[in-house]
């Protein structure tokens, strides 16, 4: 069997393949690439669950070396640290998605869906991602990072071209690429710093400017790490988890239906947005030592993919696992990984995700996607669109 994450007719529809991974191979190696992939729930638990076994500072992705040249050879990414330094820094830097302040955030999220609603509706030729799915992320994060508004579009030309691939390139572009795009998200976020040092504002950065570190404040090298992360993880995957969600309820019209008639299951309904079509398919870790799984010995030194989407659909966890259902209780998902690594910002996204399908359905609920058009992301950790036209239904 060959599995690549960066083959485009994969992206398309994984979720066969990944099936059969977890059916005949749950310990998979690509000899090519050089990496081995987990699939299904249970093992992509235990890895994510021993942090100091499965590393996360040589890289998230496959196929990248060790990323020598990577933005996080230069600034410190989260999402790319281990032991205690990721400890350390992680519990200061939660404080910003603390659960009480998520829950001050529903106004201003509700006033950017309804603002979005709005032009949408006013489009002769609406186009899901461009008008509303794109933009309600990028206005959140830039709203919190106190970012002047003209410069939105700006943001999403560099979120777009550090997640994305070009066909011909088999390895593609990764978060923390260390030229171009990457390398002027940090110099921005750098000249935002210096503006905020001489005069604080009532914002994230500010926050973080003020964050006390053990007795000393944040480094410019850890407040550009985060600066640069939440660009990339906050809005790419958010962005592309609201695109898929739409789609699913597009495709399965009696649990919109039901959605609908019975608001109430919104909660639930989210979760199962979620697991059923997450937009981050899979991270790497690295091997610290010899690990058996399977019968087989991955080296130390190994990359290993973590794939979440396939252990959100692994049958041995999830009832009925293929099938989409805004009902379903018993829902161990993960959709944003789990463990020490676990994503700070779920709470911002649940929020963004509930608000969004709660004003959507309550004002285009006949909406309807032209996915004949759809032009799909192209990068392998990401499932998404980069333009989904749609028909209102009004």
């Amino acid at each position: 069997m060959d599995f690549s994450p960066y083959d485009l007719e994969l992206q398309r529809d994984p979720y066969p393949v990944y099936k059969r991974l977890r059916d005949e191979f749950p310990l998979y190696y690509n000899s090519d690439l050089d990496f081995w992939a987990l699939s299904r729930h249970e093992d992509v638990s235990r890895a994510l669950r021993a942090p100091d076994l499965f590393i996360s500072g040589k890289g998230i992705n496959v196929g990248m070396g060790d990323n020598e040249n990577s933005v996080g050879a230069a600034v410190p990414l989260l999402i790319m640290m281990d032991g205690q330094p990721h400890r350390q820094l992680r519990k200061v830097l939660s404080g910003a998605f603390a659960p009480s302040k998520v829950a001050a955030l529903e106004p201003m999220v509700r006033a950017i869906a309804e603002e979005l609603l709005d032009d949408l509706c006013g489009k002769d030729d609406p186009d899901f991602v461009l008008d509303f799915s794109n933009p309600l992320p990028t206005i959140v994060i830039a709203d919190l990072l106190g970012i002047p508004r003209s410069d939105r579009v700006q943001f999403k030309i560099w979120s777009n071209a550090i997640t994305q691939f070009e066909p011909d390139d088999a390895r593609g572009i990764h978060p923390g690429e260390g030229s171009g795009p990457a390398m002027e998200v940090v110099q921005y976020f750098a000249n935002m710093l210096e503006e905020r040092r001489t005069e604080r504002g009532d914002d994230l950065l500010s926050f973080l400017l003020d964050i006390d570190l053990d007795g000393r404040p944040l480094s410019q090298a850890e407040l550009l790490g985060f600066g640069f992360l939440l660009l990339v993880a906050g809005h790419e995957t958010t962005t592309n988890l609201i695109t898929n969600a739409a789609r699913l309820l597009d495709r399965h019209r009696d649990q919109r239906d039901l959605l609908i008639r019975e608001p109430h299951r919104m909660k639930k309904a989210v979760e199962e947005f979620l697991r059923f079509d997450t937009s981050v398919q899979g991270l790497a870790r690295t091997t610290t030592q010899d690990v058996e799984m399977h019968g087989r010995t991955i080296p130390s030194g190994s990359k290993v993919l973590l794939l979440f989407a396939s252990a959100n659909r692994d049958e041995r966890v999830f009832d009925d696992a293929d099938r989409f259902d805004i009902t379903r209780s018993d829902n161990p998902h993960m959709a944003f990984g789990h463990g020490s690594h676990f994503c700070m910002g779920s709470g911002l996204a649940r929020l963004e995700l509930r608000i969004t399908f709660e004003r959507l359905l309550a004002r285009l609920p006949d909406y309807s996607l032209d996915e004949k058009r759809l032009v799909p992301v192209r990068s392998a950790p990401i499932r998404g669109a980069l333009s989904l036209p749609m028909d209102l239904g009004l």
